[in-house]
């Protein structure tokens, strides 16, 4: 019998007061602290008569250690790092800067490189970075400037004011640690924190659990385009010297995808400190908006890497890190409100990335800064209403956040008709500032998969990325030989923290219609349909929720939408070391 996490009953949590929580520590998170360190620091030169606090302004971050469960490609665009640490190319891990980029497109056994890479794509003066350690190295700056970063502490949950409406946000709770597998405290049960705060930021990634609460609650998406997403799975490999260079930047599209799906791969070569090899990010988004549910995104990356153009890179190589982590596509139009009494929004939990540009860290950051600014206005004015707070969604709206984001606000929605049309509609926006229509409709990804008997029994074109990936241990790899190479560690005993609300779907009607596909979408194998001859259909589902790499895939492509990921016990998780 499958148990869910869920709150203790009748457990006392100790409160603790805080200024401003920032929840995550990821490179918004980690840019919004530093931030308002800097204007604090100001603020009390300029008026030591009355100077502001730095002790009760927190950071939570659940990995066991800053950046442990960040991955991205990834490509730093400067910009806001420039504003934030001027001079910070300096003394920040960069690996190279881009000096050479191209796009090729793919066929099943031909590659033609396109004759100018398109604007979106062009990377010069751009750095190729590992997220992982330049988050590390952001978590040093914030500690030294007198911020405290609380590792290996999830926010379980949104603290809001008693009061009949109970529409502000008064702090967070922490997890609960100590419980086990039946949901019941074990011998070390320590219970979570009530941190009460005049204000809350939320930067926890794609797919936030507490921006999920938060947007459920106050009807965040009214009147917006749902958010759409993709899976990013990736590997590092370690291959021989002269494949590729450093600061070489390649992407793909087309194959292995066929015309009705959405996604392309990215290839970024940097030098490995360690020996006289290359270090290549190679990876593969798939659009989690394709119809086929027997589809699994990480089969796509293995089969990707056959195409002899890649293969001829990668060989005498060896596969050192994976990892996978899902990407907000929605654009402009998919962000919901920013701010409102006592919270804010920020990075990817909010939605800022640039999907024609296949990058947002420099937007999370830059989100960061503007809520450090809004915040520290709060403290200085002892105001954390929405009058206040909401001066966040202005600040984005005339921030050079809109200038990028605004040109490219349809572009997702151009390929809901596949490939030629999305392509197409990308050539429209370059020439009309975004395209013909100011705002174009979408709908949730999930909602295109459709039912096995309307799909060919043999897989049709997408045959070569259905179901699970088998591997040949060199070149390619099944999913529980990727995930080893995360370096994913739960606490065992503890209960599932991917929150099934009825069971009877998956095991009634899920497995026939669907064919189960949390079996195929999940980079991980979290989750599986075993054999019950006591179950309607022979199969019943299980999880291994210790095998999570929390990359949110199940919360956002799950047909029926009754999958919820909350954080597991804080510590728990991937080690995305050097990613």
């Amino acid at each position: 019998m499958l148990i869910f996490r869920k709150p203790l009953p009748n457990v006392e949590h100790p409160e603790m007061p805080a200024d401003v929580v920032i929840v995550g520590g990821g490179p918004a998170g980690m840019a919004c602290a530093l931030r308002l360190s800097q204007l604090i620091d100001d603020h009390n030169a300029r008026h030591p008569e009355s100077p502001l606090s730095k002790e009760n302004i927190y950071v939570l971050e659940k990995a066991r250690e800053a950046g442990q469960h960040c991955l991205s490609g990834a490509l730093l665009d400067p910009r806001s790092m420039k504003e934030l640490l001027p001079g910070f190319e300096s003394e920040a891990p960069l690996d190279a800067v881009v000096h050479r980029d191209a796009v090729y497109f793919l066929t099943r056994t031909g590659h033609y490189q396109l004759p100018v890479t398109p604007p979106p794509l062009q990377d010069h003066g751009n750095y190729i970075i590992s997220i992982n350690r330049f988050v590390k190295w952001l978590a040093g700056k914030v500690e030294a400037a007198g911020i405290t970063i609380f590792t290996g502490f999830a926010g379980s949950e949104l603290l809001f004011e008693r009061d009949p409406d109970g529409n502000r946000v008064t702090g967070v709770r922490t997890d609960d640690k100590g419980v086990d597998k039946q949901n019941q405290p074990k011998s070390n049960f320590e219970p979570g924190y009530d941190i009460k705060a005049k204000v809350v930021v939320l930067a926890e990634g794609t797919r936030g659990s507490l921006t999920k609460q938060l947007i459920q609650k106050f009807d965040l998406m009214k009147d917006r385009n749902p958010q759409t997403y993709g899976v990013g799975v990736k590997e590092l490999w370690e291959v021989p010297s002269g494949r590729i260079q450093a600061g070489e930047v390649i992407y793909t599209m087309g194959y292995p995808l066929t015309t009705k799906e959405y996604g392309g791969a990215w290839i970024y070569g940097s030098q490995n400190p360690g020996s006289k090899g290359n270090i290549v990010s190679l990876g593969f988004v798939t659009g989690l908006d394709y119809r086929d549910p027997r589809l699994d995104p990480q089969h796509v990356l293995q089969t990707f890497k056959q195409h002899p153009f890649i293969s001829k890179l990668l060989a005498g190589g060896k596969m050192i890190r994976y990892g996978a982590k899902a990407l907000p596509y929605g654009g402009w139009w998919s962000l919901p409100s920013l701010a409102g009494d006592g919270w804010m929004i920020i990075g990817d939990s909010a939605g800022f990335l640039n999907s024609a540009r296949l990058k947002g860290i420099h937007l999370a950051i830059k989100s960061g800064m503007l809520a450090a600014e809004t915040a520290f206005e709060a403290l200085v004015k002892s105001d954390s209403s929405a009058a206040t707070l909401g001066k966040f969604q202005r600040s984005v709206e005339t921030s050079w956040i809109h200038d990028e984001l605004w040109p490219v606000r349809n572009f997702h929605q151009g390929f809901k008709s596949g490939m030629v049309a999305g392509m197409f509609n990308t050539v429209l926006q370059e020439i009309f500032d975004g395209g013909l229509r100011n705002r174009v409709p979408s709908h949730a990804g999930h909602e295109n998969l459709q039912p096995l008997s309307d799909l060919p029994a043999d897989g049709g074109p997408e045959a070569h990325m259905l179901g699970p990936a088998k591997g040949d241990g060199k070149l390619t790899f099944d999913k529980l030989t990727d995930l080893y190479h995360s370096g994913t560690k739960h606490e065992e005993d503890q209960p599932a923290h991917l929150l099934i609300q009825d069971t009877n779907i998956c095991n009634d009607r899920c497995v026939k219609e669907f064919g189960s596909p949390c079996q195929n979408f999940c980079p991980a194998n979290v989750y599986e349909m075993v054999d019950d001859e006591t179950a309607p259909n022979g199969k019943r589902i299980s999880l291994n929720p210790a095998n999570c790499v929390h990359c949110k895939t199940c919360d956002i492509q799950d047909p029926y939408q009754i999958i919820t990921w909350v954080p597991p016990e804080g510590g728990g998780g991937p080690n995305y070391d050097g990613m």
